[in-house]
């Protein structure tokens, strides 16, 4: 059982500050503004959702996938870095009015489609949350295991991720409450702020991959 409660901590504990959920809300509201609060409660599910669903298949079978294709996650950790940095310099350019330019429509992002980009990725759960999750995925124990065996472990790392995305969820769920406080004004300088900080996250993912790549070669 202590091997049971260790995987969900060390899943959790992994992918929460990377996923960064509290910091990510802001963000949230700003690129839903233009939609009802039943719509976006409906997103903060969907994103969940989507988060819970993306994390399992980079943690369960991401290493598999890029053992297949020869891709290495030096590569993915650039690729996903300039991903997260044209994201992020597309939030801080676009309009300070908290209107819908954000996410190009007049309705808000309502669609399925919408609530997997930019909410679910590279908002929610981006290139560095994926490249943890593939490197939990990949220090599965050496050794044959039993069937009670990795299914255990199989359901505490599950559990882990669900009890990221219910957090996620009560984010941004709740963000408007909590940015209400702010006023329009401290509303938007906080999506500024949290744009800028996801460019500069883009940027260090971009120089990790880059130098680990570079001194693989060496």
């Amino acid at each position: 059982m202590d091997e049971f409660f260790n995987t969900i901590l060390l899943v959790y504990a992994g992918l929460f500050p990377i996923v960064n959920p509290i910091g990510g809300a802001p963000v949230f509201l700003g690129l839903t503004a233009g939609c009802t609060e039943t719509e976006r409660n409906s997103l903060a599910r969907r994103v969940a959702v989507n988060s819970v669903l993306l994390l399992a298949g980079s943690l369960f079978i991401g290493s598999h996938v890029l053992v297949f294709f020869g891709i290495t996650l030096p590569v993915v950790r650039i690729a996903g870095g300039l991903v997260l940095i044209a994201f992020g310099w597309n939030l801080l350019q676009s309009g300070t009015d908290g209107e819908t330019e954000r996410s190009g429509n007049t309705d808000g992002p309502s669609s399925a489609m919408d609530s997997f980009y930019p909410l679910t990725m590279p908002l929610t759960v981006g290139p560095g949350s994926m490249s943890v999750a593939i490197a939990l995925g990949s220090q599965r124990p050496s050794g044959p295991l039993d069937f009670y065996q990795l299914a255990m472990l199989a359901g505490a790392a599950i559990i882990g991720l669900i009890a990221i995305a219910l957090t996620v969820y009560i984010c941004y769920r709740y963000a408007e409450a909590i940015i209400a406080k702010l006023g329009k004004s401290g509303t938007n300088v906080v999506v500024r702020l949290s744009a800028f900080i996801l460019l500069c996250i883009g940027i260090q993912i971009l120089w990790t991959g880059y130098s680990h790549l570079v001194l693989s070669n060496h």
